[in-house]
């Protein structure tokens, strides 16, 4: 049975150098999600329509799927004030917590506006050299940088952001810019843009707001254009959305921006997006799925998904009053990369820098921690696939991912066992199959019994690491 119906839209007759015939004919499929154009025999291109069901077919690109971890930024004027979270504007201004109000009278004159903090954003020791080589060193595969927060402020000079961007006010420097030519320059990492949708007190988008999005002002002169002008600019190979929760989809012109993004624009073939493009959207539409912030759901998933989580538990943004304890560890953040890849997820990562361009050292610290722990046991990780099962049936602080070509399992161990003895239930090893643990020249001594195999861990590698992975090769 054909999958396709054969519709000639067009017949061009060309003439080359042999006055040979070239024929251009369009193919829709039976669900009419997309058009595909062939051209002698070649398909030449594919043509995705402003519907979900089109959109929603489109491949994911396979370098995001491979990757498995990238490094979230969030940085702007909120960094400046550093109190709270990143939603310090919205919070003091609504009076959503008391502990902004006081903090804005212990510390400020009265009348004091939020848009005056942005002198002081200043990122004198900004350096995206050095920024580059911590992200490479945290052995993340892609980087996504806040160009824009629901505060309006934007991290490049923006036409559509007249004096409430980081050229005109603040550090007069186009910060987007600097990090993209660096990480494309010094890394091999994709480099990525966040992007808030709606921005909480711009009067076009209030406008919109009190006609109950009657009116789209505010999405067609403000975020459409802006989200173009960032793609022409930067190329990011990540546009991660976001703000998009009040008003629905067809409000903010998602399917036609992602109809022509997929299309037409300079980065057709490898960006990727994820799921905030209009109210219920999330979880249901997109390349990948975030769901909710720091969503890990703990079993696989039919979709692609992204755990976006934050090194800091209670911010995005960086919190000058911040204490140590609200920090996770690393063994927490090895273990949410672990849980999340052998469930078919990706990790973000978040930090947040300082009005003046410094990653505090204790981020630094867990990305550099990161880092070490990937160079020994990132082939658990990167380019993995998950496994029959993710969480071992015996133990619970286990997890599994296999390579390509599942000619390997990986056993992601999370806590050493007292004994030394590893028993694992979820796998039967056949005597020809072999067991590693990475970083240990020697082959392990393993038993299988009735319902469970007992694996020999060597006492000298308990030293205190996050994790620990075993390789079970299954090929001769």
């Amino acid at each position: 049975m054909s999958f396709w119906i054969f519709l000639i839209l067009s017949l061009n007759i060309l003439c080359d150098a042999q006055m040979q015939e070239h024929y251009l004919i369009s193919m829709v499929d039976e669900s009419e999600s997309f058009e595909t154009f062939f051209q002698d025999g070649r398909m030449i291109m594919k043509k995705y329509k402003p519907t979900w069901e089109s959109l929603d077919s489109r491949p994911l690109p396979q370098w995001y799927d491979d990757a498995k971890f990238g490094i979230f930024i969030h940085w702007g004027v909120f960094s400046v004030p550093s109190f709270g979270s990143e939603w310090f504007w919205n919070n003091w201004k609504d009076e959503k917590d008391i502990k902004y109000h006081d903090f804005m009278e212990k510390n400020y004159p009265p009348n004091f506006t939020y848009q005056e903090f942005a002198k002081d954003f200043t990122a004198e020791f900004f350096n995206a050299t050095q920024w580059s080589e911590l992200f490479e060193a945290s052995g993340a595969k892609y980087v996504v940088l806040t160009s824009k927060h629901h505060e309006g402020y934007t991290l490049w000079p923006s036409k559509y952001s007249f004096s409430w961007n980081s050229v005109d006010v603040g550090p007069h420097r186009n910060l987007i810019g600097e990090l993209a030519n660096a990480i494309r320059k010094e890394t091999n990492l994709k480099f990525g843009l966040y992007h808030s949708l709606y921005e909480w007190y711009n009067p076009l988008y209030l406008h919109d707001k009190e006609n109950n999005f009657t009116t789209d002002i505010f999405a067609t002169q403000k975020t459409i254009p802006e989200l173009h002008e960032l793609i022409d600019l930067f190329k990011p190979e990540v546009i991660w959305s976001d703000g998009d929760w009040e008003p629905t989809d067809s409000y903010w012109k998602s399917k036609e921006f992602l109809a022509w993004l997929y299309n037409d624009s300079p980065i057709k073939d490898t960006v990727v997006v994820n799921d905030r493009w209009g109210m219920n959207i999330p979880c249901n539409h997109g390349d990948f799925y975030t769901c909710t912030d720091r969503y890990n759901p703990g079993v696989l998933q039919a979709h692609k998904w992204e755990n976006c989580m934050t090194i800091d538990r209670k911010s995005w943004g960086y919190r000058r009053n911040a204490v140590l304890n609200d920090y996770l560890t690393l063994k927490e953040l090895v273990k949410e990369l672990i849980v999340s890849v052998s469930c078919g997820g990706n990790l973000l990562m978040n930090v947040g820098p300082t009005k003046d361009g410094i990653i505090a050292p204790i981020f630094e610290e867990r990305l550099r921690g990161m880092g070490k722990w990937l160079a020994l046991n990132g082939e658990a990780i990167y380019n993995s696939k998950p496994w029959s099962t993710q969480n071992d049936t015996l133990n619970g602080d286990v997890w599994y991912t296999q390579s390509k070509n599942r000619q390997k399992l990986y056993a992601n161990v999370l806590s050493w066992p007292i004994d030394n003895i590893l028993q694992l239930g979820s796998i039967m090893l056949s005597h020809n199959y072999k067991v590693f643990l990475l970083g240990h020249d020697e082959e392990l001594v393993w038993k299988q019994e009735s319902n469970s195999v007992k694996i020999s861990l060597p006492a000298n590698h308990h030293r205190g690491q996050p994790a620990w992975v075993l390789r079970i090769n299954f090929s001769q």
